[in-house]
């Protein structure tokens, strides 16, 4: 059990870095792939954003502060379960 948990924390890390790779790249943001992991990123990042403004700089720093949150709570986590 820990060891799923585990990998499905940094498949979701890996996620948001794949995320963050299509930012820097022009991607097709209509392509199935693209969608697939804006609809499972997005619903985590979109509230930091509305807290966290990008200021005059406009670099989006949401998705290092969730997997700072991620990293935290999976320390939670593996603390009470194991």
């Amino acid at each position: 059990m820990y060891s799923l948990i585990d990998i499905l924390f940094r498949l979701y890390e890996v996620i948001i870095i794949i995320r963050v790779l299509f930012s820097w790249i022009r991607v097709d943001e209509y392509h199935p792939v693209v969608q697939w992991v804006y609809r499972l990123t997005e619903p985590l990042l979109e509230p930091i954003r509305r807290v966290l403004p990008t200021g005059r700089i406009g670099i989006d720093f949401s998705p290092f502060l969730l997997l700072l949150a991620l990293a935290l709570v999976r320390r939670i986590v593996f603390n009470i379960l194991f």
